[in-house]
């Protein structure tokens, strides 16, 4: 393997691990990107207060897109590379909403996948994108979530289950849900100003990433929330392998924040949210050649877009 071809191999492994968000935080609790557990309140803000609850109308149905774009650049002693990789858009709508005992239930779907990619880019590369985001198309699955969020049960459908799409793939959007989209509500009555965690721990190509979102309630009308959202991660010292590449990757450190604006609509499926951050990694990376240090700089960004989101009538 050439030194070029294993620099690149890097720099794609580290650009699927940072669409899953940021990197770096203060510790983090044992709570799964998918169950909903680990919301504590740092500030109750002013007065009046009020609890925030999820009210979801029985038969709504949001449809929403989301957009992941990433740009990374790996150096070492004597080789740089950098990779823009063209955005991933996922059409995805959700419900209609079935009311239960126990809080709502809902499919989820993406019903489009495709690359967004740039005219100029190769051609050969370009068809290899188009084709990986395709997989995407028609996978989904049911949730059903209480009225702070918090998930309660859910599935993949068969589709997704029969499907080649990566495991990481699916976290990065099960991840990106339930961080801006599918914001988990504190227990206890809030006013503006109010801050809170949720805490997670979460796998992305092969590493635990720990995470922290922190939440700031910035403005309260109706049915509808501004939050401002720092979200932090941290990668513990760790390797992975790719035994077909001949590659061990270590993890001295992993490091970054992301910040964003969500608009959470508390009576809709999905929400409209907007998240941008950098990290800095540096990795050693052992081949049968030998053993080279390697600093990852990467940049990125998510956004969701409501396209629809009223209530049945």
């Amino acid at each position: 393997m050439t030194r070029y071809s294993m620099m690149r191999g890097l720099v794609l492994a580290c650009a699927l691990l940072a669409f899953t968000g940021s990197k770096q935080s203060n510790t983090a609790s044992d709570a799964d990107s998918e169950d909903g557990n680990g919301v504590r309140l740092l500030d109750k803000g002013q007065r009046p207060r009020a609890e925030l609850r999820y009210v979801i109308p029985a038969g709504t149905t949001t449809t929403s897109t989301t957009t992941f774009r990433v740009a990374t650049l790996a150096t070492s002693e004597d080789t740089a590379a950098l990779t823009v990789l063209p955005g991933l858009r996922l059409d995805i709508v959700s419900g209609p909403a079935e009311l239960t005992e126990r809080g709502v239930k809902f499919a989820v779907d993406v019903v489009k996948s495709e690359a967004v990619v740039p005219e100029d880019f190769d051609e050969k590369m370009a068809e290899l994108l188009r084709s990986g985001a395709s997989i995407v198309d028609q996978v989904g699955g049911w949730v059903e979530v209480d009225n702070r969020g918090r998930m309660l049960a859910g599935e993949f459908n068969e589709q997704t289950k029969r499907s080649d799409v990566p495991v990481r793939l699916l976290r990065m959007i099960v991840n990106t849900r339930s961080t801006l989209t599918r914001v988990l509500l504190p227990a206890e009555p809030v006013g503006l100003g109010a801050r809170w965690e949720s805490r997670q721990d979460i796998k992305a190509y092969g590493f635990t990433v720990q995470q922290v979102n922190t939440y700031t309630l910035v403005d309260h009308v109706g049915d509808e929330l501004m939050l401002n959202i720092t979200v932090q991660q941290l990668a513990v010292p760790q390797s992975i392998e790719f035994p077909e590449e001949g590659i061990e990757i270590s993890v001295e450190s992993m490091t970054a924040e992301a910040n964003g604006q969500i608009i959470l609509k508390l009576n809709a499926l999905e929400s409209d949210a907007s998240a941008s951050g950098t990290a800095e990694d540096h990795i050693l990376i052992k081949t049968t050649s030998g053993t080279e240090t390697v600093h990852v700089h990467e940049e990125f960004q998510v956004q969701v877009a409501n396209t629809s989101a009223l209530p049945a009538e």
